[in-house]
């Protein structure tokens, strides 16, 4: 995170709900969140399903807009998605009838870039996620993992100032979750992007977060923010550290009441 500590995001009391198709029915999603999020952090979003962490990324990135409250992006409002904000999504979302290169240049092309940059561009930005030699390969001929690393590329190459991660290792097996962890911690440390990333995953949550923000069950609130004191560059052998099983163990026994009860075993409180 930035020494400066320099507020990129902030979100003020907002609030969203979905109007149901039933006449004066309604879901609240959101209830008063207030978040600031700093430049060139790695802010992560931790909580139950249902709890609203991929309506708050959406609402940042503009595919939605607040039922009340504001969010701000460097003091002016969001209004609705900008290309100074991408997103990667769970799903892997290339385009199969594009190369892995030209699905990087994509973003680039639309907005006028010449073709040599976009080469480029798109060059250094596949080296930088290990897929040098790929290059010429459509989607269904390279693994998921190598898809999720594309899709990074492609979000990264319009150099956005944000990039939004709304589960994006969630379809992935568990080691390919773990190796596009480490790649997303160095890509993070060697791009300097403010990350906003929502994840279920406690242990992701601590390898790569500066700041981890617990939210509540539905009606979804800001419930605790807890800071990372792991140093950089995120390596594996923490995973085993003491400050970082620490840390897993503590967001453990703050989200168990809400995991509980989403899976039916309701906790009683005392």
């Amino acid at each position: 995170m930035s020494g400066i500590d320099e507020i990129q995001i902030s979100v003020q009391n907002v609030a969203k709900r979905f109007e149901s198709r039933d006449a004066g029915d309604s879901v609240t999603a959101l209830a008063a969140v207030d978040l600031e999020i700093f430049r060139g952090e790695f802010l992560i979003l931790l909580g139950p399903s249902g709890c609203g962490k991929s309506t708050l990324l959406n609402l940042m990135a503009g595919f939605l807009k607040p039922s009340s409250g504001v969010i701000l992006h460097d003091g002016a409002v969001v209004a609705g998605p900008d290309r100074r904000r991408t997103v990667v999504f769970q799903e892997y979302a290339l385009f199969p009838w594009m190369t892995v290169q030209e699905n990087v240049e994509f973003g680039l092309k639309a907005q006028g870039i010449s073709q040599r940059e976009r080469r480029a561009v798109a060059g250094e930005l596949l080296s930088i996620v290990r897929l040098s030699g790929f290059e010429t390969r459509y989607p269904h001929e390279i693994s998921g993992g190598m898809k999720q690393r594309a899709a990074i590329a492609r979000a990264i190459a319009p150099n956005p100032e944000v990039l939004l991660m709304d589960e994006p290792f969630g379809a992935l097996d568990a080691q390919t979750r773990v190796l596009l962890q480490e790649e997303v911690a160095r890509i993070s440390a060697e791009t300097k992007k403010t990350i906003v990333f929502v994840t279920h995953s406690i242990d992701e949550a601590v390898f790569l977060g500066d700041r981890i923000v617990v939210m509540s069950s539905r009606p979804g609130r800001v419930r605790d923010i807890y800071p990372v004191a792991l140093a950089r560059p995120r390596v594996a052998a923490m995973r085993s550290e003491a400050p970082f099983r620490d840390l897993v163990d503590k967001l453990w026994t703050s989200l168990r009441p809400d995991w509980r009860a989403e899976t039916g075993d309701i906790v009683q409180p005392a």
